[in-house]
């Protein structure tokens, strides 16, 4: 309880300007849970201050989103450091006066009968846990403007989150992704960097092992080797590693590894010039479970893009239960939306989505925080869990005792007489439109 209380307090001296505001504000996520529009969290009792203080904290407020970084970088003590990176919308689709909108994916909203939203992007990167449960650790968040590639914001953040981690060269630090991300772009932009990468990949992929040597030979010499087609078993060479294991959940587990790799790349720095394509050598890793948990469906063969720095072996058992651990943060993503309100407001601005973005790490950290210390409030139909499998969503229940310990650091709000108004004789136009902006070049 005491860790919670110092980070609490440490989480107010984040909040710049409205700092009060931006914290009741936070505390009020927690408690009231889905709501159907923003004014409604003021109407909590642990929000202590008027629906308009929202609305000011919102836009007027500024939170030193690198001292919160550090804050939510200090609490990551795994001693397995497993990161995901992934990127999840915000759909505006109807905002025209909001700039900053662009042509995103999205799984279950269509547009035109066809799977897009236009809004605002975020990338989010969190720590995993390796045991089985919903938990992850966000540290980091960014905004993708339109037109932004993702690779260069995932290896900036990256970058950003290996300098502040207390331990991050033993062991090295690894980085999952979902299809979508291009892994040699990665590899390139976080060459110098401690880290390892793992990218699921297409399963018509083809890579090239390292070519041979012509002694002798005159000419130019070869740059690829073999060539090797992950959907044509005739190409596979012998695996250089595999591993076999029984899971409770996925039953007979096989991953089989082909070091020495690369692939023909198109997207690099470098591209349009008379210079070569970079070559860049990983690991391939073939993926093949018997069964899956809750599904009667039968599973697919995953194939993954392994990168590490030279000298570095692949740790298969640590590979594959860290890509399945990947998919705690779309249990995230969802805890977010559903039920801590993040794409429920309506802002104006982009800036204003950023803030209430960051609080939604602020919070998410303090459920983090809480777990160890709350008992099971289920509802009637729900099963009960042990304490220390509580899902995020039911630590979230028991937010308002904890919070009645802790207390809060915030000031008390000042009493202040009746808003002036706008002043007589001001006018407003009709706010300026922003149309949606529509990428044309390659964002991955």
């Amino acid at each position: 309880m005491t860790e919670l209380a110092e980070f609490r307090k440490a989480l107010l001296g984040c909040f710049v300007r409205r700092g009060d505001a931006l914290f009741e504000l936070t505390d009020a996520v927690l408690a009231a849970g889905p709501v159907p529009s923003l004014p409604h969290l003021s109407l909590e009792p642990l929000h202590r201050r008027g629906h308009g203080s929202i609305y000011a904290a919102l836009a007027q407020g500024r939170i030193n989103t690198e001292a919160l970084r550090d804050l939510l970088a200090a609490q990551h003590t795994t001693s397995t450091p497993v990161f995901a990176i992934d990127v999840s919308c915000w759909p505006r689709c109807d905002a025209e006066c909001s700039p900053g909108r662009g042509y995103y994916y999205h799984p279950s909203r269509h547009s035109a009968g066809k799977p897009i939203i236009a809004g605002w992007a975020f990338s989010w990167l969190a720590g995993l846990e390796m045991s089985t449960n919903s938990w992850t650790r966000p540290l980091d968040v960014q905004r993708l403007p339109p037109g932004t590639n993702i690779n260069a914001v995932a290896a900036e953040q990256i970058h950003a989150v290996l300098t502040r981690l207390p331990h991050r060269h033993d062991p090295i630090p690894l980085f999952v992704f979902d299809g979508g991300y291009d892994g040699v772009r990665l590899a390139l932009a976080v060459a110098d960097a401690p880290a390892q990468l793992l990218v699921r990949i297409r399963s018509d992929r083809c890579f090239y092992a390292a070519p041979p040597e012509a002694a002798g030979r005159v000419g130019r010499p070869r740059r690829h080797g073999a060539k090797f087609t992950c959907g044509d078993a005739t190409t596979w060479p012998p695996p250089s590693a595999t591993w076999l294991v029984t899971d409770p959940q996925y039953g007979n587990v096989l991953v089989q590894a082909w070091s020495g790799l690369h692939a023909k790349t198109q997207q690099h720095d470098g591209h349009g010039g008379r210079g070569p394509r970079p070559i860049v050598a990983g690991t391939v890793i073939r993926l093949q479970v018997s069964a899956l948990p809750g599904r009667t469906r039968k599973p697919k063969i995953i194939w993954l893009w392994w990168y590490g720095q030279a000298g570095l072996v692949p740790d298969l058992d640590l590979l594959w239960r860290a890509y399945v651990r990947r998919f705690d943060i779309e249990h995230t993503f969802r805890l977010c939306k559903q039920t801590l309100n993040w794409t429920r407001p309506r802002p104006r601005t982009p800036e204003q989505a950023e803030r209430w973005t960051w609080l939604m790490l602020a919070a998410y950290a303090q459920l983090c925080l809480a777990r160890a210390f709350v008992t099971d409030l289920r509802l009637p139909w729900e099963k009960p869990l042990p304490t220390d499998q509580l899902t995020p969503g039911r630590v979230r229940r028991r937010f308002r005792s904890i919070h009645a310990q802790l207390g809060t650091p915030a000031s008390g709000p000042k009493p202040c007489g009746p808003s002036p108004g706008r002043p007589r004789g001001t006018t407003r136009g009709p706010a300026p439109r922003h149309p949606a902006i529509k990428t044309t070049g390659p964002t991955a």
